[in-house]
């Protein structure tokens, strides 16, 4: 059984429809990078995974069972979102920013922390290296830390899906491979991970499996060699592209735009 799956799915926005009765399953212990030219519908896939969004047409299941039939708490329990840009606006400690991420399973920031939640939280902040500034005003921390306790938010819950969107956008290249390496760390606990990418050589590099999305659909399903070759993401993205093999990975590079 997958770990989440979406049946027939299609999303609409307005009159337009952005994915078109898709069909997907993810696994356990793997990294799937979601990529695809702007507009194809990646974000939109995410929040549906996560709940967020029901879809015009088909079901979203998770451990075989509906997601629409779970109540909020067992849904926040189970599946971690991390939303594209999410940051926090209030003067609070990165601690307790992090410390968000216990709210599905009934923590209480009122009160002193639960021993299994504030276990939770320190073990998420050391996983992304932030126990040094974890008392730190989270106002007080560069975009690059920031997104760090945006991180260990998601990773304090727990949870056996992790969602991504675009979580090394804007993150210099420092950050964007330390964050792939949490992501991949993830996986290797069992955590189905499932991140959003315009990055193709992170793809490339630290996913299992790459979905590429183009025309409302599933454009290629597979290992990154394979999904990210390229007649695959030429006819996707409407460019040329290079592939140079580094390490023995393919990186796929944007060479020339095709009209």
């Amino acid at each position: 059984m997958s770990a989440l799956a979406v049946r027939g799915l299609t999303s609409r926005r307005g009159d337009r429809e952005v994915l078109s009765a898709i069909d997907l399953a993810f696994e356990a212990g793997e990294v799937t990078a979601v990529v695809g030219p702007n507009g194809a519908g990646k974000t939109t896939l995410l929040r549906h995974l996560a709940g967020l969004d029901a879809p015009a047409a088909g079901e979203v299941e998770l451990g075989g069972k509906p997601l629409s039939g779970l109540g909020a708490a067992i849904r926040g329990q189970r599946i971690a979102y991390l939303a594209q840009a999410a940051s926090a606006y209030w003067p609070l400690r990165a601690r307790d920013v992090v410390a968000l991420g216990r709210l599905p399973h009934g923590a209480d920031l009122s009160r002193p922390a639960r021993l299994s939640d504030a276990d939770a939280v320190q073990r998420a902040l050391q996983r992304v290296d932030g126990v040094r500034f974890a008392d730190r005003s989270i106002d007080t921390l560069s975009q690059g830390e920031r997104a760090r306790m945006m991180m260990a938010r998601a990773l304090a819950t727990e949870a056996a899906v992790l969602l991504a969107d675009e979580p090394v956008a804007s993150l210099d290249p420092a950050y964007a491979l330390e964050t792939m390496a949490i992501l991949r760390a993830e996986a290797a606990r069992g955590a189905c991970v499932i991140v959003v990418l315009h990055d193709l050589g992170l793809a490339a590099r630290f996913a299992d499996r790459v979905i590429v999305l183009a025309n409302h659909g599933v454009a290629a399903d597979g290992p990154p060699a394979i999904a990210l070759a390229g007649d695959v993401i030429e006819a996707a993205y409407g460019v040329g592209f290079r592939h140079i093999l580094v390490d023995g990975v393919m990186q796929p590079v944007a060479w020339e735009r095709r009209d």
